[in-house]
C-alpha cells in the first residue's frame, strides 16, 4: 500500500526558516530513531514525507549533523553503499562506494523524547492562542 505522505497532493508552502530550523533536529533524531540512515537518503525522505514542503537540501542537513555528532546524540561509520546485483534492477547502484550513516545514541534518544514533549507541548500552547481558548 501507499503510505499516506505519497498520496497526498497540496499545495507547496514555504515555510519561515525560524520554523524550518526549529525543526531541524527532531525530524533528524525521529528518523534516526527508525533506523540508521546516509545523508542523501535522510534529505529524499523528509521531501517526501513532507510532500516536498520542507525540500531539504544537503546544505539543511549536514551542518546540523555534525553538530549532533559532536554533541553525543548521533555517531556516524562508513559502510559500503549497497551494488547493483548483476542482472536486476536492485540495489542502490553504489557500486563499492562508501556512504557515512548516521545512527541514534542513547543521549539522542533522551533528546529526541524530550524534543518530541516539548514540540508538542508547545504546539498545543499556539493553538490555543490561535484559536482563541
Amino acid at each position: 500500500a501507499t503510505p499516506p505522505y505519497k498520496q497526498q497532493k497540496r499545495w507547496i508552502m514555504e515555510f519561515s526558516q525560524e520554523l524550518v530550523r526549529g525543526s531541524i533536529v527532531p525530524i533528524i533524531l525521529s528518523l534516526l530513531k527508525e533506523r540508521a540512515r546516509y545523508g542523501y537518503e535522510m534529505v529524499k525522505l523528509v521531501n517526501a514525507r513532507s510532500n516536498k514542503a520542507l525540500e531539504w537540501k544537503e546544505g539543511t542537513l549536514y551542518p546540523a549533523l555534525h553538530r549532533l555528532e559532536a554533541d553525543g546524540l548521533i555517531e556516524s561509520y562508513w559502510q559500503d553503499a549497497p551494488g547493483k546485483e548483476e542482472g536486476t534492477d536492485e540495489g542502490g547502484g553504489g557500486g563499492g562506494r562508501q556512504r557515512k550513516y548516521y545512527a541514534l545514541t542513547h543521549k539522542g534518544r533522551r533528546e529526541l523524547a524530550r524534543r518530541v514533549s516539548e514540540w508538542q507541548d508547545f504546539t498545543n500552547s499556539v493553538n490555543a492562542i490561535l484559536r482563541g481558548c
